[in-house]
């Protein structure tokens, strides 16, 4: 999807929080907000996605400016700060909700999401095979608002501390220099 010269990806890491204090600080994204895709059920509210039920998984939307951060340097981030070989579940999170996933936008966003996974599969860069799904993007719907900016907003609360914060180091160390100024 193009706005402006702007592209959107959707992607799902588990925990929307991990994913969005990343990218949120990405040289090229313009914004990011946490919510759900990939399910059934209308406008779901995060009590019932976290029921497993929906069939929604946490995702963030990224707006960005392909001419400074592509596609794939979005999913080589992606792949850096999640397990993309366990299914339905991050760490101690686990449900259909903390899938690995990639909502892709148009067939350009598949063929880079298919390419990516088949070589780091190929590179045998984790021990199993990636199991992130590769699904046409249908519908976002925004988290609740206490969701949005959760990392920036509440970096002291224990789930921040022990999950969000580390994941966070991780990206900062190996992106040094695609980090905002």
């Amino acid at each position: 999807m193009n706005t402006n010269g702007k592209e959107v990806a959707t992607l799902g890491g588990g925990c929307f929080w991990c994913l969005e204090a990343v990218y949120d600080q990405l040289r090229g994204v313009d914004s990011v907000a946490s919510g759900y895709s990939g399910g059934h059920i209308v406008n779901p509210s995060y009590k019932a996605v976290c029921n497993g039920t929906t069939g929604h998984a946490e995702v963030v939307q990224i707006t960005y400016d392909p001419a400074i951060v592509s596609f794939k340097e979005l999913l080589q981030v992606f792949f850096t700060v999640h397990d993309p070989t366990t299914l339905n579940r991050q760490g101690n999170d686990v449900g259909p909700q903390y899938r690995s996933a990639i909502f892709y936008h148009d067939d350009t966003q598949k063929a880079v999401a298919e390419d990516v996974i088949a070589a780091m599969n190929a590179a045998h860069i984790w021990a199993d095979p990636i199991v992130t799904e590769v699904t046409p993007f249908d519908t976002f719907y925004e988290a609740e608002d206490y969701h949005q900016e959760y990392y920036a907003n509440n970096a002291y609360q224990p789930y921040c501390m022990f999950v969000v914060a580390p994941k966070v180091k991780k990206f900062r160390q190996k992106f040094v220099d695609q980090l905002k100024k």
